[in-house]
């Protein structure tokens, strides 16, 4: 069926999957349709090597488009530039023209590649390979790269394409047998680069610093070109990451066909009751391979993102035992993908699903960064995947030859999926979000200060570019603490070890937790410290390629934690308790009964016990764990409530939850809201919880990575208090977007909260998946008044828009 690229065939297969659905339990919340895009062209640029484009021509690109050309020009003048475009837009082109000109022109020039993934690496060195543009000589160079290779590459590849941890570990700590390369450097490339966030964004912002070093050391000043999903001022974030000036190329001139997004809210289930008895919805999972099945019996080539290996796993499986029930022919044209594959095992996947032996295909983000498969009929997205730059990059699957296709959003048991299903604005009509990295951060700025000193000493004037002031009070305790040697000329690191191979720049940057097979000896990983508790505590559920462990033990002393193979069919979810100190409150607001502030904290935590639940949601039991205890130092926001606020006349529109979408937020009483002493905690506790699950809307962050307290009253506070903290020593950045967002963050904390149609609370709204309290006490219709309170009171003094501070 062949609709022009109109979205016709998107509504179309919408209709298909949703056939035989009763109106009344139709799941879907909302429909919209996306127009379809032309394409605009530029003429090759007169700078780029008649070599170099005749290639492009015969992987047939006739012309390029208009911002392919924009950016690359910009690079090869010497800008930096970042170039900030949709799925499928043709990314790679833009930087392959200039370095690939560049370096057939002028046989001195090198440039590096740096992705978030070897696989996207091998997949760009593939391509670029493949133009076999004569003495570029490009060359991998990352772990799986061979000894003998290396000094191959070293003596002689002139675009090397690795990672941040090869570039960490394996060439700039030995620099000097880089002295060739460094020399010539002429380009740096960063693609992906909105999946550099958090800590491990913030460790790769202050690694290009340690890369400019040791550059211009070598007399080389290169030019940065970043590639990344369209993103929130794309500029300022490419200044943060790489350390110099960026122009941002944003307009995209691809084409696109026509789509329609569906939002789909899975049903809650009579006969399944989760913890506490509150009720469970079907799982996106499940109702994710139904939909899988339906797409494929009407031919329709489609991909599932699903959020685990795991979760890819069994989507795949429900949509093959469904198919297999209408026509022993088609469970085979379903398969899973993951990260993990080989190259070969991923290429014939691909091939599969292009040529139309594959119709269906699970798979985690593998497969959103990287891989060439185009012209797709339909996504499904099991869950919101954690920020709008990976929603749009996945849904942009969809229809990426100029064909009209379908998206369906299908929301997990979870406050954040309830909230964006229940307002489509907040997917269809909102920026998408800067990514959050915080170089100054002290945790970071310290190992990494200590490796580019072991790089080269470390001179006053260079301390600008690694945060002024905040890397000198770091220096200046490195060197108390015998680290380092302050001289006249600087700073100099002292030992005959090198810091690199000790510093982790995906974690804290602590002593590793090592995951280990019992029975083969064998090193599955690496935990951090701080998160091991959770990940690898005696009973959790380990996953590592697609394979399931459980674990036997964890010893914090020898820094590991056997496992065993084993594939049970439940999950496991630790639970913890968790007291807070402040320890320096660094911006405190004031408006009427209720106190904002943003600082430093310290969080101690103790996983006490784990839930196994099923993939329906139904909890199996409750094991209990005698686990150390944990000490974080980071950052947090929180409010407090004072005692008159609460206590005093009730907020109108809080007795029902017949308010969502309505703006009874705005018009909190300044009364207070009228909330019995018995019902604060409860309150409290359900307001922290949809709070933690709804800021991953405004901070990149996942759920996890952030933490909370609530309390009745605060000793440090002497107030009803409810804190939301990173979960990274010294803060990710999280806390103080929450911070920043706080009006936009506790509206749609609350309007999840009255979306979700269960009467009392249950994971869709208030539950917690990790409350070491066993999600009790909980109170639905508290939180609502607690949140309305806090909102009427902001509003009250002109609290309207995002940010608070400035204001």
């Amino acid at each position: 069926m062949d609709d022009g690229g109109d979205g016709s065939r998107g509504r179309w297969l919408l209709s298909r999957v949703t056939a035989g659905i009763p109106a009344a339990a139709n799941p879907v919340t909302h429909v919209a349709e996306l127009p379809a895009r032309k394409a605009s062209f530029a003429q090759w640029p007169s700078w780029a090597a008649p070599s170099v484009v005749e290639a492009l021509r015969a992987t047939g690109v006739p012309e390029p488009w208009s911002h392919q050309v924009e950016a690359a020009s910009l690079a090869f003048s010497g800008q930096s530039v970042v170039i900030a475009t949709g799925t499928a837009s043709g990314k790679s082109l833009a930087y392959q023209l200039p370095v690939l000109s560049t370096l057939a022109t002028d046989d001195r020039a090198c440039a590096l590649y740096l992705s978030p993934t070897k696989a996207l690496g091998a997949d760009q060195l593939r391509s670029v390979s493949a133009l076999d543009i004569p003495t570029v000589r490009p060359a991998s160079f990352d772990g799986d790269t061979p000894m003998a290779e290396r000094d191959w590459v070293r003596a002689h590849a002139r675009w090397v394409f690795t990672n941040p941890d090869m570039l960490h570990r394996g060439i700039l700590a030995g620099h000097a047998r880089w002295a060739r390369f460094f020399r010539r450097l002429s380009y740096v490339v960063i693609d992906e680069c909105h999946s550099y966030r958090g800590v491990f964004g913030s460790h790769v912002a202050l690694l290009m610093r340690r890369l400019q070093r040791v550059a211009q050391y070598y007399g080389a000043s290169p030019v940065f070109v970043l590639a990344s999903a369209t993103t929130a001022d794309p500029a300022e974030f490419a200044a943060k990451l790489s350390g110099v000036e960026c122009a941002a190329v944003t307009e995209d001139a691809s084409p696109r066909g026509g789509r329609t997004v569906a939002l789909w809210e899975p049903p809650l289930l009579d006969e399944l009751a989760g913890e506490n008895g509150a009720p469970v919805r079907r799982s996106a999972g499940a109702e994710a391979a139904r939909i899988l099945a339906e797409l494929v019996i009407e031919g329709a080539r489609t991909l599932a993102f699903v959020r685990s290996r795991r979760g890819a796993e069994l989507t795949a499986l429900g949509a093959q035992r469904i198919l297999s029930e209408v026509d022993s022919s088609l469970p085979k044209t379903v398969a899973a993908y993951r990260s993990g594959y080989l190259p070969e095992e991923r290429r014939a996947l691909e091939a599969a699903l292009l040529d139309g032996r594959l119709l269906g295909v699970a798979t985690t983000n593998a497969l959103e960064l990287g891989v060439d498969i185009a012209g797709l009929d339909a996504v499904v997205l099991a869950g919101y995947p954690g920020t709008l730059a990976s929603f749009w990059q996945q849904a942009g699957r969809a229809g990426r030859a100029g064909d009209a296709a379908l998206v369906v959003f299908v929301a997990r048991d979870d406050p954040l999926d309830t909230y964006l299903v229940h307002n489509p604005a907040a997917i269809l009509d909102r920026p998408v979000e800067a990514a959050v990295l915080d170089p100054t951060n002290p945790y970071v700025l310290a190992p990494q200060l200590a490796c580019a000193a072991a790089e080269l000493p470390l001179r006053n004037d260079e301390l600008a570019i690694f945060g002024g002031d905040a890397a000198r009070e770091v220096l200046d305790t490195l060197v108390a603490d015998k680290i380092l040697r302050r001289r006249p000329s600087g700073w100099y690191w002292t030992s005959r070890d090198r810091p690199q191979h000790e510093v982790d720049i995906r974690g804290s940057g602590a002593e590793q937790i090592v995951v280990v097979e019992a029975d083969s000896g064998r090193m599955l990983g690496t935990v951090d410290p701080g998160s091991a508790s959770f990940a690898v505590h005696p009973g959790a559920v380990y996953l590592h390629q697609g394979s399931s462990y459980v674990v036997d033990d964890l010893d914090f002393e020898a820094g590991l934690a056997m496992v065993h193979a084993e594939d049970p069919d439940w999950n496991t979810s630790p639970r913890e308790v968790v007291d807070i100190t402040v320890l320096n409150t660094l911006q405190r607001n004031e408006y009427g009964g209720v106190t904002v502030c943003l600082g430093e904290v310290a969080v101690t935590s103790q996983v006490v016990g784990y839930l196994r639940r099923r993939p329906s949601g139904e909890v199996v039991d409750h094991t209990p764990l005698d686990l150390p205890e944990q000490v974080l130092k980071t950052r947090a926001v929180w409010y407090t409530l004072s005692d008159e606020l609460l206590e005093s006349a009730a907020v109108p529109n809080t007795a029902g939850f017949d308010t969502a979408g309505s703006d009874t937020a705005e018009c909190g009483a300044p009364g207070g809201a009228g909330l019995d002493p018995a019902r604060v905690p409860g309150a409290l506790h359900a307001a922290e919880h949809a709070a933690i699950g709804l800021l991953p809307l405004f901070a990149t962050c996942d759920r996890w990575d952030i933490g909370g307290v609530s309390t009745a009253r605060h000793e440090d506070t002497g107030e009803a208090t409810v804190f939301v903290h990173d979960g990274h020593p010294g803060g990710a950045g999280f806390a103080d977007r929450g911070f920043a967002a706080l009006v936009p963050w506790l509206r749609a904390t609350r309007e999840a909260i009255v979306s979700c149609e269960c009467p009392a609370g249950c994971p869709s709204c208030v539950q917690s998946p990790k409350c070491g309290n066993g999600n009790d006490p909980l109170d639905k219709a508290g939180a609502v008044i607690v949140l309305e309170a806090v909102l009427g009171a902001l509003l009250q003094h002109g609290i309207q828009h995002d940010h608070l501070d400035g204001q």
